[in-house]
């Protein structure tokens, strides 16, 4: 794919002091690191190296990346590892792409208690899988599955949910079968909605009498219990959005269906499509008018607002495994599935002390696609003359969490 002409560094060079300097009293120290680590990323104040083609002579300056998680271009090497991890764990069934949704009135509170509520939306949605999934009336099995969180809408709107890949099928009670779910249908929706909604309710309810809720500007109100209560009572009654999409075509689409939702920030650098005059305009996809394509256009200060929306919390792991895929039993418990499957024994899983050193040949090794490459004669390799220092005295902000 084609380097992006636009990125959402551009619009934070450009805009994000004087957003900063607006914002000054809202913005939180994460916030405040995200806005300078993506607009300092491949710069100068980073430091880098030159390099030089082996054969043509060409040479480029290549700064060194922010690392940081949300940034739209450092994520590559990241997602190629985590891929290949991935890939050695592959079994050979269906799999299953459950979403669930947190209602717009959750969200609020969500953005407000975003550690607290993410870690709740992961716990209800784990159980009520596992839970539904073990009912002999359903499947009545042991399943596994991991749990990736998502807190944007295509528009860059507060959207969280989860997206989890669940394999068709698991172990029985015994350990001695594999149960295998129907072709094309893993576990009723409706029946995980409900589920999920009542665990979900409950163990918010019950973070608010322990007073680990927090509540601000418009929703200062619910901090009065009966208020908290009134909030919560149509809620009870709503059908909460779960829902499951397609079975993926087969094992081997999966690594390419993964790819598509793992390391992924709120927008990618080739959604731009403009900046002028203090106006952002980029494609978004509207899923409620029949997923026709569409172009947006915010104010930067709108656009940088939205984005700083899905700004994680420190250290917090978006990406979960359950079950057959929780990382305690996970080895012995997927070699019990391999076998029971029919499949083979080994695994692909690269050794860390076979792996590359340089990030550069680590990638290449995971994704074919060399960084060396000469980008002017195609033929030759690019070789570091000499390494630059930071031009800013600031260490550079990183965030590999």
């Amino acid at each position: 794919m084609a380097r992006p002409k636009l990125e959402v560094a551009d619009i934070l060079r450009q805009y994000g002091d004087a957003y900063r300097q607006r914002h000054a009293h809202a913005l939180s120290t994460l916030q405040r690191r995200v806005l300078h680590a993506l607009a300092v990323c491949r710069t100068a104040a980073l430091g880098g190296h030159v390099e030089q083609c082996d054969s043509c002579h060409h040479q480029r300056i290549a700064y060194d990346s922010c690392r940081n998680r949300h940034c739209p271009k450092c994520q590559s090497l990241a997602r190629a590892e985590w891929i290949e991890k991935r890939n050695a764990e592959l079994l050979d069934c269906q799999y299953f792409h459950v979403v669930f949704t947190l209602p717009e009135p959750i969200a609020a509170i969500a953005y407000q208690n975003k550690a607290l509520v993410y870690n709740l939306l992961f716990t209800a949605t784990a159980e009520t899988l596992r839970t539904i999934a073990a009912d002999p009336k359903h499947l009545g099995a042991e399943i596994g599955f991991l749990a990736l969180l998502h807190t944007w809408g295509q528009n860059l709107s507060y959207h969280p949910h989860l997206h989890c890949l669940v394999p068709g099928g698991g172990l029985s009670r015994d350990g001695r079968h594999w149960i295998a779910c129907r072709r094309g249908f893993f576990l009723p929706v409706r029946v995980l909605s409900s589920l999920f909604r009542r665990l979900f309710l409950e163990s918010l309810e019950q973070a608010y009498e322990n007073g680990k809720l927090k509540f601000f500007s418009a929703l200062e109100y619910l901090a009065d219990r009966d208020a908290f209560r009134r909030f919560l009572a149509p809620l009870r009654n709503q059908d909460w959005v779960v829902y499951a999409k397609p079975p993926c075509a087969g094992p081997e689409k999966v690594l390419d269906y993964l790819a598509r939702y793992t390391h992924r920030t709120a927008i990618s650098n080739h959604r731009i499509l403009d900046i002028d005059e203090g106006m952002v305009r980029f494609r978004w996809r509207d899923y409620r008018d029949g997923n026709r394509n569409k172009i947006m256009t915010l104010s930067a200060e709108e656009f940088i607002r939205r984005f700083l929306l899905h700004v994680l919390p420190f250290n917090f792991h978006r990406i979960r495994y359950y079950g057959l895929l929780g990382n305690r039993y996970r080895k012995e418990k997927l070699a019990q599935c391999r076998e029971l499957l029919g499949m083979k024994a080994e695994s692909n899983e690269l050794e860390d002390a076979d792996a590359p050193g340089d990030y550069r040949d680590r990638y290449e090794a995971l994704t074919g696609v060399s960084l060396r490459h000469c980008p002017k004669c195609h033929t030759g390799r690019m070789i570091v003359l000499a390494q630059l220092d930071p031009r800013s005295h600031a260490p550079p902000i990183i965030d590999t969490s």
